[in-house]
């Protein structure tokens, strides 16, 4: 499972919030190496060239699949590193870097049958001992990853030959084939040193589509074409992802044709990319969205340890107010932790409709009166007030702090707003939980197994339960979820767990927004799917008498 921490709406290449946005997810759709053109697989003005120019907020943390663990990160790893499998555009899980794999009957064992002839970029062949070490530095306590606990399930990996691997499961583990779109890393690149810290977190070696050119921290990440790639040679020659942290001048830059593919905010999409000019230049796209955003809350701070409280803060928000005034209609209010089009979306759970009345009756329940006649609920003299964090350049998320700010306002809450820049929000705040409350969004994978951002074991420092949320039953139910293979079974199980998170507020669950890609139109073969429009990237071309850029 790769649960995403996302800066924005994600560009393209992470499949732009296409209700997938996990690690393999992202892996183009296969070419084989053999395939000749014909007017199926190569249309007859594909032609190999030119250079996409993709924009981030925020720049990546570790181009190292073990240790990143935001969208920035992700969208290079995408094109650097294979898992041995991934999803294919009807978000069907299918080989990898593995040809096929058996499962035994019981669950317990699956065999994975490597592809052979994989090199990786330096020319070193990709064998079992490079998944076996990746394996072995997913589980090694020492590295700083939040993915630990899907292979922690893992009872031995064995190495059945060079390109055979037997994974040998303590017990049930349902989500288990899929944990295996994990990138796989070089074992003679990463064998020695500084795991955490190793030069090749800045300088990666894959096996990828593409090939790692240079970093300029801050500026852009330079990718180019892997010319041997094993599932055919991707069509576009290099790949360069600008740090561009404003929406706002992503767009302009996008329309000067400096910028080839953005994710729009509902107003650029709505209000800004209309006009004939740009519809002649540039193909948007909407579709439904497989992450939500929330108001996020510090447990561990006396303020929102009752959950009456937190149930009162999102009676107050008015989050139609935000659907409208924010996303433009462009989404829809989020319940839960999973959006409506995942399975294990629960339709009874309640939605928290906008009454500040409520709010107030339950903040008075709770000791919160306004004692002293200034406006600001206050309990044993302490105000309640508290500061609102989120990351510079979305827009969206700055707008619905000011609304949180005014709805919390009106009912006695004082809310300050800091936006802070993104890498520092998350190393300096995030991680050291060193914050109040905090807007910020999840991308999720298709399984619903969401063990890593809800059970109590995962509120280390760098892990993704960083609100500290702590249930035992749904502690039980998160297990119980992961060792379930019957759907029906399962789907009982994440039922109960969006009624209990519904029910006890950990996050106030704002909004699932659609995702909103725009792409030049110079860039050809792109199709909408299930799995959004990034699945086939290295089936977009440029006929050559569009291209712009020359290596």
């Amino acid at each position: 499972m790769r649960k995403v921490i996302t800066i924005l709406v994600p560009v393209v290449a992470v499949v732009a919030l296409t209700g997938l946005l996990i690690y393999f997810a992202k892996r183009p759709s296969p070419i084989s190496k053999d395939e000749k053109p014909t007017s199926e697989s190569h249309p007859p003005q594909a032609a190999y060239g030119d250079t996409i120019v993709q924009a981030s907020i925020g720049d990546a943390s570790y181009l190292n699949p073990i240790l990143a663990s935001d969208s920035a990160s992700g969208d290079i790893n995408g094109y650097v590193y294979n898992g041995l499998v991934k999803y294919d555009k009807n978000l069907k899980l299918v080989g990898d870097l593995a040809e096929s794999w058996d499962i035994s009957d019981d669950g317990l064992v699956i065999t994975f049958h490597l592809r052979k002839n994989v090199n990786w970029h330096d020319g070193e062949p990709f064998t079992s001992e490079d998944v076996k070490f990746t394996y072995k530095k997913l589980v090694d306590p020492n590295t700083r990853t939040p993915y630990a606990s899907d292979y922690l399930m893992v009872d031995r990996l064995e190495i059945v030959d060079p390109y055979t691997v037997k994974i040998v499961y303590e017990e049930p583990f349902s989500p288990g084939l899929e944990s295996w779109g994990m990138g796989v890393i070089p074992q003679h690149v990463f064998e020695k040193g500084d795991f955490n810290n190793h030069p090749a977190n800045r300088h990666p070696i894959g096996t990828g589509p593409y090939r790692f050119v240079e970093w300029k921290t801050d500026e852009r990440i330079v990718l180019e074409v892997n010319e041997d790639y094993f599932e055919g040679r991707p069509f576009i020659d290099r790949i360069i992802y600008r740090i561009v942290p404003d929406q706002a001048v992503q767009f302009l830059e996008l329309r000067k044709g400096t910028i080839d593919t953005m994710g729009l905010t509902p107003d650029q999409f709505q209000k800004e990319a209309v006009n004939k000019e740009f519809l002649d230049n540039f193909n948007k796209f909407r579709y439904p969205g497989f992450g939500y955003t929330y108001l996020g809350y510090n447990l561990k701070n006396p303020l929102f340890e009752d959950k009456r409280v937190r149930q009162a803060i999102t009676y107050a928000v008015n989050r139609q107010e935000i659907i409208d005034g924010v996303l433009l209609g462009l989404g829809q209010i989020s319940t839960g932790p999973f959006p409506p089009t995942s399975w294990a979306y629960n339709k009874t759970v309640p939605v928290y409709e906008h009454n500040p009345e409520k709010a107030k009756k339950l903040l008075y329940n709770c000791g919160w009166k306004d004692g002293d006649g200034d406006g600001i609920l206050d309990r044993q003299g302490e105000p309640f007030s508290f500061t609102l964090m989120t990351n510079q350049g979305n827009k969206m998320r700055q707008l619905c702090a000011t609304i949180i700010q005014s709805n919390l306002r009106q009912i006695g809450i004082q809310v300050k707003i800091r936006i802070l820049e993104w890498a520092s929000f998350i190393h300096q705040y995030i991680d050291k939980k060193n914050f109040d409350a905090v807007i910020l969004g999840w991308s999720l994978s298709r399984d619903p197994d969401q063990y890593s951002i809800w059970h109590s074991s995962q509120i280390k420092e760098g892990q993704y339960n960083f609100v500290s949320y702590g249930n035992p039953e749904v502690d039980r139910l998160l297990v119980e979820g992961r060792q379930t293979f019957d759907m029906e079974k399962r789907k009982e199980i994440y039922y109960k767990i969006h009624a209990i998170l519904g029910e006890e507020q950990p996050y106030t669950f704002l909004y699932v927004a659609d995702a909103l890609p725009v792409v030049h139109k110079r860039f050809h073969g792109i199709e909408v799917a299930p799995a959004g429009i990034g699945y086939n990237f290295i089936k977009w071309y440029v006929p050559r008498d569009q291209q712009k850029y020359t290596r």
